[in-house]
């Protein structure tokens, strides 16, 4: 898990009505939400054990959820917002929750830390102005309120490394203890990696269109057996091919053997890599097939998957442990919404 300092911040109109104009010089990432209500800071909308959360701190984390609102107008869409604004809601109220156990553990912030973490803040900003300008409108000037918070934010980290990051590791020997107990995830079925070039008929074709599709799929035929490699195949795919594979330059990769049709298959046995099939029809539509590689089934080995199972499995304990942990942070907990 990478320590979150900091979450993504777009300044929109509304958030604070004469300082929008900010918005366009803020950097792209914030400090975590704080329960300190300031002057100005923003409508309450939770409290958790009586820490106030505002709408500002909501709105920060929707843009954290969805950062693409600079495309949206500077908005979430509005069929998505009932859901961001949902998470985002447990999100900030999880995270006060954290903050409010790491002062509990009596946990602190060594002093060279929070100064790093200061220096890098700062070094956000492509100027000493912009950084000023961002301390005025979202810390009323104040660096101390600033520092506030970039202590609240890796007290959340440390507390989370501790908790989930560290215990949610998994070692080799778990990934192959794994692999070991489920082999049937790991096989994969014969396959035939194909391109292909289709002729396809136009609807309620008339038998004088028929007549013009083989004429067409003979010529694409003709062609198809001229080409050398993947790419010259490819190319001319993408110029005559009527399936959506032409985009591209024909290519399936890997497919099933059972989801080919039978007549296709038939041929496929019949080729070696990098040969071309005759025409092919299935349904209506000719096919002209040229065979990358024939796929025998087998089972992906350990060493192949290894690294990926791993992270899979990690975040899937991951999940777990901050699941577990939320639950067991708001089972004391008094929290309202607001």
């Amino acid at each position: 898990m990478k320590l979150r300092l900091c979450i993504p911040l777009l300044l929109v109109a509304g958030l604070a009505t004469a300082s929008a104009q900010v918005a366009s010089h803020a950097p792209t990432r914030m400090l975590r939400p704080s329960s300190t209500t300031a002057p100005d800071a923003g409508k309450p909308v939770a409290r958790v054990n009586g820490a106030v959360l505002t709408d500002h701190d909501l709105l920060r984390e929707m843009y954290a959820i969805f950062p693409y609102a600079r495309q949206h107008n500077g908005g979430v869409p509005k069929e998505m917002e009932p859901e961001i604004r949902s998470g985002a809601m447990q999100m900030i109220i999880f995270e006060e929750l954290v903050y409010q156990d790491a002062l509990r553990r009596g946990m602190t912030v060594p002093a060279a830390k929070l100064q790093k973490a200061e220096e890098d803040f700062r070094r956000q900003f492509p100027t000493p102005e912009k950084y000023q300008e961002f301390l005025n409108f979202e810390f009323h000037g104040s660096a101390k309120l600033l520092r506030e918070k970039i202590r609240r934010s890796l007290l959340i980290d440390t507390l989370l490394l501790r908790e989930i990051e560290d215990k949610s590791a998994v070692s080799p020997a778990e990934a192959k203890a794994y692999y070991d107990a489920n082999p049937a995830r790991f096989e994969y079925p014969e396959s035939f990696a194909i391109q292909t070039i289709s002729v396809l008929p136009p609807q309620n074709a008339t038998p004088a269109q028929l007549k013009e599709m083989r004429k067409r799929a003979e010529d694409a035929l003709r062609q198809a057996q001229a080409t050398r490699n993947y790419e010259q195949f490819g190319v001319l795919a993408e110029k005559i091919s009527d399936d959506d594979y032409r985009v591209m330059m024909g290519d399936h990769h890997a497919v099933d053997r059972a989801k080919l049709a039978p007549q296709v298959v038939q041929a496929l046995l019949a080729l070696r890599a990098g040969q071309v099939s005759g025409i092919l029809q299935v349904d209506q539509a000719y096919t002209i097939v040229r065979l990358n590689q024939h796929i025998a089934a087998g089972k992906r080995k350990f060493a192949d998957v290894q690294t990926q199972l791993r992270k899979e499995l990690q975040d899937k304990k991951r999940n777990q442990l901050r699941a577990a942990l939320g639950r067991k942070l708001r089972d004391k907990a008094k929290i309202e919404i607001l």
